[in-house]
């Protein structure tokens, strides 16, 4: 190969690899292209407010009548009368039924004839005692006879007491031939009619309950029997009972029983709550939601109840920060109030929590505060 050729390959060589170095160090220095950003999330958020909010049990229970009377006979005989109707609210005293008094009316005035009989035998006795007493001292009659006379005036006086019980007793028969209501109530269905015979202490004719006030009874679990009875011993607890298919405002009641025992076979207590019954809303036999209210939180945290989310790690929520940069902080659930729930741990007064779930939201993330979540703080 000739000096010359050798040259001429070298130099083509040479400016091959210094194209390529050139191209290497130009593609080097050119920006890279800018990374993919993506747009902050569109979210719904609401302040946390804080408030005083109650500390309760929520239970099932059932309403029961306060009294309940079973109306029996205390004579017997044949019903004559039945003056209530059906359901009817009835007052201490007023009539009911009225039972076949004629028997008892003559046996009331045998009773009186037998009571006059006896007080005129006193009468005679008193006189012929007192006859011979005026003698005795002239010894005209004997201590013997002085003595019988007397024994008579005592028999006399208790055959009038034994007559006078007999009349008090036949006047008592005849007024229970009237049957009377004993208490403030209303009437259930009638359990006889007229022309049925009855028997006196046997026979149940009509039962009546009273239903203002009301008792509400209800359950709890033993765990929570110490927080009721630590609760107790600071004064009566409130009691708030609601129909199952009514949202209006509760009715409001006191704690009044506590039972004396945990039941062994479900482990739970016996409550009874007194409530107000004015309307008669509230229903014997019917079951009802109580909330006993144990405390108040002083101060409580409340958010609205879509803010709150799970992860493996347990709740949490995403806060809203000044940058508008999505912050995760994990949570302490409390009791739920409404379409409120209580945060004990995690979340401050004032603090923007997210309320609607957006797979979008990260933590760290920017985020967008779009059409303001309604109102929150129905009553619970």
């Amino acid at each position: 190969m000739t000096t010359r050729l050798r040259v001429a390959i070298e130099l083509a060589f040479g400016s091959a690899f210094a194209l390529l170095l050139l191209g290497l160090l130009m593609g080097c220095s050119r920006p890279a292209p800018p990374a993919f950003a993506m747009p902050p999330s569109p979210v719904q958020a609401a302040p946390a407010v804080g408030e005083d909010v109650p500390l309760y049990l929520d239970e099932i229970g059932r309403v029961v009548a306060r009294e309940m009377v079973s109306i029996q006979p205390q004579a017997s005989g044949r019903i004559t009368e039945i003056q209530f109707v059906d359901g009817a609210d009835v007052k201490a005293g007023d009539p009911l039924f009225a039972i076949d008094s004629r028997p008892y009316q003559a046996r009331l005035e045998a009773a009186d004839a037998a009571l006059a009989q006896a007080k005129a035998a006193l009468d005679l006795s008193k006189i012929e005692f007192a006859r011979v007493a005026g003698l005795a001292d002239t010894r005209a009659v004997s201590k013997q006879e002085v003595d019988e006379k007397k024994n008579g005036v005592d028999v006399g006086e208790a055959r009038v007491k034994e007559a006078q019980a007999a009349l008090d007793t036949a006047r008592l028969n005849l007024d229970y031939c009237l049957i009377r209501s004993p208490i403030d109530g209303r009437a259930g269905r009638r359990l006889v009619d007229t022309g049925n015979i009855v028997e006196a202490n046997k026979d149940s004719l009509l039962v009546v309950q009273r239903l203002d006030p009301i008792y509400a009874d209800f359950t709890i679990t033993e765990k929570n029997l110490s927080a009721v009875q630590r609760n107790m011993a600071r004064g009566a607890l409130k009691v708030e009972v609601r129909l199952p298919d009514e949202s209006g405002e509760p009715y409001a009641g006191e704690l009044t029983f506590v039972d004396n025992a945990v039941q062994e076979a479900t482990g739970t207590v016996k409550l009874r709550a007194t409530v107000p019954n004015p309307d008669r809303r509230l229903w014997p036999g019917r079951f009802v939601k109580v909330r006993l209210v144990l405390d108040v939180i002083k101060g409580a945290v409340l958010v609205p109840t879509t803010s709150p989310q799970m992860s493996a790690r347990g709740p949490y929520v995403f806060v809203v920060s000044k940058d508008s940069t999505a912050e995760m902080r994990p949570v302490t659930i409390g009791q739920r109030h409404g379409d409120r729930v209580v945060i004990e741990t995690g979340v401050h007064p004032g603090d923007r929590v997210v309320t609607s779930s957006s797979l979008l939201v990260m933590p760290g993330s920017k985020v967008r505060v779009v059409d303001p979540a309604p109102a929150y703080g129905a009553k619970p």
